[in-house]
């Protein structure tokens, strides 16, 4: 039957002189009377074409091609897709980590007999450094290039072991730091439109180590985010196994109004999205509407996709796809050949109503979308710009219970000798890929900031500004549209290329003014152009976080608050001391249609991205060559060690009954990875800085968790860390802390893992809702699992990290529908036990978690497995994902040699 598939879907096709291919049709899979592949999602249908081009017979089955051929918009969802992915991206946070496991599993190959080859990359990989530097110089004309020689500095250690795997393991492309955002780069440079591997041509597919690798479905690329766990198995050759979707219709209609930005519709959106709870599904965009928005456009809605929960947030491609490849420098040639195949394949243009039949549709009507602004914790907490002012002083009275701040209005005080006050902007951010992939918002801030530089405004003495694009390119249209000098001006100098403010690296503020905030309990605020503002993310000093448009940004850095009503109330006064409203140096249809007009030029793509950027960057070149096939590991190092996780105890099956466990955590709903292995700096009373200075490692020196995790003991001694971390087994404490028991002591929650450890306890942790929510940050199921947490008792799990939590063998154990955690009654003292767990586990079994109360009361809760797959399964009864892909590895070196 795998024959008779292939043969019967098997075309020739032309994309061009001297483009002479083979492809496998999906229409063709509907014409020979296997399903209605007509009325399926343009999404899926993409997907349909990978698990029909890899159908082997062996991993991908004939009934998976036909199963998903068959796909209904109402079934249950219990048939698992193998989806072969074309390409991998990497950002360094997740990449170097995951080159680290490629490295121990390739060092345990070798310890028994295989050759180096057998590990390495089986599809072409991307991979861009694009998440270290820190915003510490900013507001100055040498900011970049200071920040870049401290990057340098900082991780010269890790960057040494990057480019011995450069050497080490073939097919990796890299771009070293300042090159750009990865999913800028992704958008601009690295999508090829489409694939071609032994003369067969076939759609551009791909995951990323970055939760938002989404965003490249903004491009009509079907790619998302997963952990580094995940990727390591696609990087070797293996399908990724999930869930058939749920697939979610977004019906566009209208257009957007003058002078609301791309920013305020994706907020909507985000907003809509999460209301109509579309975690784990796949969304698509269809209709009239879609044509009016443009890639950029597209790409900072499909960017967001993790912060509404979605898996992806798809757009077909069509004549603006076409139009932004040639924009962007790619060639006729690609662009020709690009629509040729999607249109053979029915892939091309956007679905008209009545088309496809989706699981549900919603509407999103353009013109509705008002300027709008997201906080103060959370991106789906979308605030229109007209109600701030009430919003801001409603949520700082809330009691903390409320997800307020339980203060009492601020007063305000004179400009001259003010102390620092509630609601004060300390960071103004034009930050992150979700914007600064989009010229329209750019050069609006651009514009936004000549216009006040005219009438003679400047930001706020106590807001620190910085612009970190994400790719030089942006730099080349700002200068180009004479806009640059005026950013300058108010202190929005480009401090690097790359992710800082938005992943936590917004840098030190002025440490007086810190101690302003911490000594007055001052609730200071962040305004960000970037996609998350989770609670301590920003800067522990930054208690309300803001996103916001990249011209809101700088409106907002000229204000210095945000209680304030930025369409009635001025920004400032003028040289001639008149007062500067929002609307006066806001940019007409007509300004921002010149500017990108200048903007839009091929050149400055083509120009920047010629040749090998890593070769040509001299900060690169300092950084000394590691040869051979197998990296030497230094003991000594605090930065890189081996990891750990093919150690025996790591390797054992998890499918085993849980029996007197402790509660290492009580948590409440959206917990964030973040949460659970924080990226910021290392506090030198923490677990994590005590562990450092006792290797003799300065304070100074202790760098950020980001930069440290190669390190497993600092990073487990960093998990559930969080400084606002509220563990609801020691009420009224914030940070990584925790009750002993039985004893009820308190102490930092990895003191008491070692000390369960110690005893043979097991432990769980128990959260509310969306547990996981935010970065795909693999160190939040590995610090569990090196914690000693066998399983997570949870309401509802965000996508990427339970994924993550099951490749690194802990349990996801979901509560029945309509059981609150709260209702649990739980205080800590209680032991528990997870009945139903057994090596013939199967996918979704339902389990039964016995409570065991200090008083001697005992209950039972039913809980579902959140082993959505057999492939998961098998991942866990491995102990993870690396025993499992090392278990494999030396199996297929076995089947060879028998052949051979």
């Amino acid at each position: 039957m795998t024959v008779n598939l292939k043969d019967m879907t098997r075309r020739d096709i032309t994309l061009g002189p001297g483009l002479n291919y083979r492809y496998f049709s999906v229409p063709a899979l509907e014409e020979n009377g296997i399903g209605k592949v007509s009325r399926m999602p343009v999404s899926l249908r993409i997907v349909l074409e990978s698990v029909l081009r890899n159908c082997d017979g062996r991993k991908v089955l004939p009934h998976h091609v036909e199963s998903l051929a068959n796909w209904r918009p109402d079934a249950p969802r219990e048939t698992e897709i193998p989806f072969t992915i074309g390409r991998i991206v990497l950002n360094c946070a997740a990449g170097i980590p995951l080159l680290g496991d490629l490295t121990a599993i390739r060092g345990a190959m070798m310890r028994r007999g295989y050759p180096a080859g057998t590990v390495g990359p089986k599809v072409p990989v991307d991979m861009a450094l694009d998440h270290t530097l820190t915003v510490d110089f900013n507001a100055r004309p040498d900011a970049l290039a200071l920040n870049t020689a401290l990057d340098i500095r900082r991780n010269a250690e890790r960057y040494r072991f990057v480019k011995w795997a450069m050497q080490a393991y073939g097919g990796v492309r890299l771009f070293p730091p300042g090159a750009g955002i990865l999913h800028q780069l992704n958008l601009e440079l690295l999508a090829p439109g489409y694939l071609e591997k032994d003369g067969i041509c076939y759609p551009d597919t791909l995951v990323g180590t970055d939760s938002h690798t989404c965003m490249i479905a903004g491009l009509g690329t079907v790619g998302w985010g997963v952990g580094g766990i995940e990727a390591e198995a696609a990087m070797l050759g293996q399908p990724l196994f999930f869930l058939t979707p749920d697939v979610v219709g977004v019906h566009v209609t209208g257009r957007l109004r003058e002078g609301v930005t791309a920013t305020d519709l994706v907020l909507h959106v985000t907003e809509m999205l999460r209301k109509a709870k579309v975690v784990g599904k796949f969304v698509e965009f269809f209709g009239e509407g879609v044509t009016t928005l443009s890639v950029p456009d597209r790409a900072t809605i499909a960017n967001m996709a993790v912060e509404y929960g979605a898996t992806i947030g798809y757009f077909p491609v069509d004549g603006q796809t076409c139009s932004y490849l040639r924009q962007t420098g790619r060639s006729e040639e690609t662009v020709r050949a690009v629509e040729t195949l999607y249109r053979a394949q029915g892939f091309f243009g956007a679905p008209k109503p009545g088309d496809i039949d989706y699981s549900d549709v919603l509407e999103l009507d353009l013109p509705i979308v008002v300027p709008n602004l997201a906080g103060p914790k959370r991106p789906q907490d979308r605030i229109p710009l007209d109600g701030l002012k009430e919003r801001f002083a409603d949520v700082l009275a809330a009691p903390v219970a409320e997800g307020g701040y339980g203060k009492a209005p601020a007063t305000v005080a004179g400009e001259d000798g003010r102390g620092v006050r509630d609601g004060d902007v300390v960071i103004a951010a034009i930050a992150s890929c979700t914007n600064t992939s989009n010229p329209g918002v750019m050069l609006a801030a651009g514009l936004v900031a000549r216009n006040a530089v005219a009438r003679g405004l400047r930001t706020r003495p106590w807001v620190k500004t910085s612009l970190t694009p994400g790719s030089m390119v942006v730099s080349r249209y700002l200068e180009a549209a004479g806009l640059q000098d005026a950013l300058d001006t108010l202190g929005f100098a480009v401090a690097g290329y790359s992710c800082a403010t938005c992943v936590g690296a917004s840098g030190p503020i002025d440490p007086e003014l810190e101690e302003q905030i911490a000594a007055r309990d001052v609730v200071a605020c962040a305004v960000l152009s970037g996609n998350r503002n989770f609670e301590a993310r920003i800067h522990p000093a930054v208690r309300a976080s803001f996103l916001a448009s990249p011209p809101l940004v700088v409106a907002f850095a000229l204000a210095g608050r945000m209680d304030i009503d930025l369409l009635n109330e001025p920004l400032g006064v003028d040289r001639d001391g008149r007062p500067v409203y929002l609307r006066d140096i806001w940019p007409t249809a007509e300004e921002l249609g010149a500017a990108q007009a200048i903007a839009a030029n091929p050149a400055f793509y083509r120009e920047t991205y010629a040749g090998d950027i890593a070769a040509r960057d001299p900060n690169w070149k300092t950084i000394p060559q590691a040869t051979g096939s197998l990296y030497a590991w230094d003991e000594r190092s605090t930065y890189l060690k081996e990891p750990p996780f093919l150690a025996p105890e790591l390797s054992a099956s998890v499918l085993k009954p849980v029996m007197g466990a402790r509660a290492l955590a009580i948590l409440g709903d959206s917990v964030t990875t973040d949460h659970i292995s924080p990226i910021g700096n290392i506090k030198a009373r923490s677990p994590a800085g005590a562990y450092l200075s006792s290797l003799g490692v300065a304070p100074l020196d202790f760098n950020n968790f980001g930069a440290r995790r190669m390190n497993h003991e600092v990073m487990v001694r960093g998990g559930f860390g969080n400084q606002r971390l509220r563990n609801l087994m020691v009420p009224g404490v914030e940070g990584g802390v925790t009750t002993h028991q039985p004893d009820g002591e308190t102490t930092s929650i990895y003191e008491a893992s070692l000390r369960y450890k110690a005893d043979d306890v097991p432990l769980i942790v128990v959260a509310g809702q969306e547990y996981g929510t935010g970065s795909a940050r693999d160190w939040a199921a590995k610090a569990t699992r090196l914690l000693g947490v066998r399983a997570v008792v949870a309401e509802s799990f965000e996508r990427i990290h339970r994924s993550n939590l099951v490749g690194m063998g802990v349990l996801p154990c979901q509560l029945a529908e309509g059981t609150r955690t709260v209702d649990l009654g739980l205080d800590g003292s209680e032991h528990f036990d997870i009945l139903g767990l057994c090596d013939d586990t199967e996918p979704g079994q339902s389990l039964t978690l016995v409570i065991h109360r200090a008083d001697g009361a005992r209950a039972e809760v039913p809980l579902i497995l959140r082993l959505d797959t057999p492939v998961e399964v098998e991942y866990v009864r491995s102990g993870g994902v690396m025993p499992y892909i090392l278990n494999e590895l030396i199996a297929e070196a076995e089947r060879l040699r028998a052949v051979s």
